[in-house]
């Protein structure tokens, strides 16, 4: 998000953005998700600005809840570049990190890792020294220069590098960490050249905006999450990445040290272990289109990889 930072969706999901952010927070300022929480042994679980880092995190606080842990929760923080330096400082104990993201704009922006191995072994030797990294999850979800079927038949394009010659004439949108990020508009550029006519930012609340200007055609392209389930409903186009400028996205628990114990960290790597970027994309198609509430959401895939 991580993610580049992520993030981190979809075309139906601002009212759901909306209300994540009070899901099941126990304590603390409504108007602050970082204050408050914490004490007498509770481990705080955050979620970043977008549906699914929200749903990994109520994945993470039901696992550890099954498992005896007192959890308060602090979801719809915002963007890494807001919720790191609260997990370096202890005021999140648990955070759900997309491994590859979290590397190149948190850790080592000059980074070149782009397996799962390679990044994490660079993650538990950069990390700062109060937190750690867990077991990542076979589940990814990366960031993608996505453009609308239009746009594909007009320039035929299957990847980023049929952009070279016709992105100067495009519009591509995203969060607006996307024009900073290396995996985002600094790491095209560099690696594949590109330059867009224009750069449109969008936060994780007018995702359903984003979505509709892009099928409307009045936005050619958008960083959109891999798992997003709109991709499949609009029947939008992925464009291939051959030369990794988004690395691998497993999604990873950053924790604070001295806020988990062995029976925590157990906790969250028998969830790596299970989830799948399948399990994402069901569960998101859930939350975001069928409207499903996120709790019983994750307490049913919960029950069924017998976690809960």
């Amino acid at each position: 998000m991580h993610k580049l930072i992520r993030g981190a969706v979809v075309g139906l999901v601002a009212a759901l953005a909306l209300s994540a952010c009070g899901d099941g927070d126990s304590g603390g300022d409504d108007k602050n998700p970082l204050s408050g929480g914490g004490g007498g042994g509770t481990v705080i679980v955050g979620g970043a600005n977008f549906p699914e880092s929200n749903l990994i995190g109520e994945l993470y606080a039901q696992a550890l809840e099954a498992k005896g842990v007192k959890v308060t929760r602090k979801f719809n923080i915002g963007a890494r570049e807001v919720y790191y330096d609260q997990v370096v400082k202890g005021g999140i104990g648990v955070m759900p990190e997309y491994n590859g993201a979290l590397l190149t704009t948190s850790v080592n922006k000059d980074s070149q890792a782009s397996t799962t191995d390679q990044i994490n072994t660079e993650l538990k030797a950069k990390l700062p020294a109060g937190v750690e990294i867990l077991n990542s999850s076979p589940a990814e979800d990366k960031d993608s220069v996505t453009v609308n079927p239009q746009t594909a038949a007009k320039y035929k394009l299957k990847s980023i590098t049929d952009l070279g010659p016709v992105a100067n004439e495009l519009t591509i949108a995203g969060p607006s960490e996307f024009k900073t990020r290396q995996q985002g508009l600094v790491g095209l550029k560099k690696v594949y050249g590109l330059e867009f006519k224009k750069f449109q930012p969008f936060d994780a609340g007018a995702q359903a905006t984003l979505v509709k200007l892009l099928t409307e055609n009045k936005i050619q392209a958008a960083d959109l999450f891999t798992t997003d389930p709109t991709i499949q409903e609009k029947k939008l186009v992925v464009l291939e990445d051959p030369k990794n400028v988004f690395s691998a996205q497993n999604v990873t628990p950053l924790v604070n040290k001295k806020a988990v114990n062995d029976t925590a960290k157990a906790a969250l790597n028998a969830v790596s272990a299970k989830l799948t970027t399948q399990d994402l994309l069901d569960m998101m198609k859930r939350i975001a289109i069928d409207k499903d509430d996120q709790e019983k959401v994750a307490e049913e895939w919960l029950k069924k990889s017998g976690l809960a």
